[in-house]
C-alpha cells in the first residue's frame, strides 16, 4: 500500500499513513534495539485500508534498517 496508495486486500484507495514517535514512553509500534528505555526506537509507520481495515507495517528509513540488521541480523 505505501507505493500504490491502493489496498491490496479490498481495492480501496482510502488509504491512510500513521506514523509512529520513537520519542514516546510507550513502545507503541516501535521496534527497540536496546534495553534502554528511551534510546534505541526505531519506528514503525503503518500504512491502514479505511475500507476494509487491513494494515502495512514499514521501516522507512535506510539507516534504521541497517541498525535492524546490525542488531537483530
Amino acid at each position: 500500500m505505501k507505493q500504490t496508495l491502493c489496498c491490496p486486500k479490498c481495492g480501496s484507495r482510502e488509504i491512510v499513513r500513521v506514523p509512529d514517535h520513537p520519542g514516546r514512553h510507550a513502545s507503541g509500534n516501535n521496534i527497540d534495539t536496546t534495553t534502554w528505555t528511551l534510546l534505541g526506537k526505531i519506528p514503525v509507520i503503518r500504512y491502514v485500508c479505511c475500507g476494509c481495515g487491513y494494515v502495512e507495517n514499514w521501516v522507512e528509513s535506510p539507516e534504521e534498517l541497517a541498525e535492524i540488521r546490525r542488531v537483530f541480523g
